[in-house]
């Protein structure tokens, strides 16, 4: 005898069972800003589970931090609509689609009041924390609609929703990329997932201005012992420790997972 709702549970059971297993061997990456931390570490443990991985960057990057064997580096500026466009055609070129993009690119400028804040400096951080990754989703989502079960990934920043002092342009820009994050989400449903991953302050050369840009062993923009000591868990983020919540979002573990963020900050932020 069937007790009240085992039918559905049981067919529930059966469709989950149907589902193909993680999509990841020959699995088709693109990774914005990968010669970065972050971006090094996602290609590394993206080639280990057996993806096909391009990265795209600045040429001073892919030249500071060359790509391993095997993956693609194609040069682009991120701030430079052409570039991309020329980037993402020579992908298109490479694989004629992609089954998931992860959105790297970002940087900060030097940390003041919104009040000391020149016109400049406001759109410069803007377009490159926002309006590059626009541009680079509207070129990704074509490519990952061809795909299989495409997933878009963004990252935005914990400064998004936890806004600090002097950080202005880069926080407006970031719950900028959350917006834009959501609504792409819901316009190109059900084809394609679209996601973001929102760390805290992670210990790679973005603190110092990002790779590519400036000194990567300089001073940072952030005083780590002090923010070290005011984490729950007592350490400042690796780049590891924000690849894992990336990939969650690219593989088949979050097929029904769309228009979400997922806070990476040891317990700084809890919205």
């Amino acid at each position: 005898m069937r007790l009240p709702g085992q039918c559905l549970a049981e067919e529930t059971k059966m469709h989950i069972a149907a589902k193909p297993a993680p999509a990841v061997a020959n699995a088709r990456l693109a990774v914005l800003g990968g010669c970065g931390g972050i971006g090094r570490a996602l290609v590394a443990e993206s080639l280990q589970r057996g993806l096909r991985v391009s990265v795209l960057d600045l040429a001073a990057s892919l030249a500071s931090h060359p790509p391993p064997d095997g993956v693609d580096g194609i040069a682009i500026d991120a701030t430079d609509p052409d570039s991309l466009r020329a980037g993402f055609a020579q992908l298109q070129s490479n694989y004629g689609a992609l089954d998931g993009f992860v959105n790297l690119c970002g940087f900060m400028i030097d940390n003041q009041p919104l009040a000391q804040t020149s016109a400049a400096s406001w759109h410069e951080a803007i377009d490159g924390n926002l309006s590059a990754v626009f541009n680079a989703s509207m070129l990704a989502l074509p490519l990952l609609a061809k795909g299989d079960g495409g997933s878009l990934v963004n990252i935005s920043s914990g400064l998004a929703s936890h806004t600090r002092p002097g950080y202005g342009p880069y926080a407006a820009a970031k719950a900028g990329v959350i917006s834009l994050t959501k609504t792409l989400a819901l316009e190109h449903a059900p084809k394609v997932r679209v996601n973001a991953v929102a760390p805290a302050a992670v210990d790679t050369a973005f603190l110092r201005g990002g790779t590519g840009r400036s000194d990567e062993h300089g001073e940072p923009h952030v005083d780590i012992d002090a923010y070290t000591r005011m984490t729950p868990l007592q350490r400042m983020a690796q780049p590891d420790d924000i690849t894992g919540p990336i990939l969650f979002f690219l593989s088949e573990e979050a097929r029904y997972v769309t228009g979400q963020v997922l806070w990476v900050n040891g317990g700084n932020y809890m919205p």
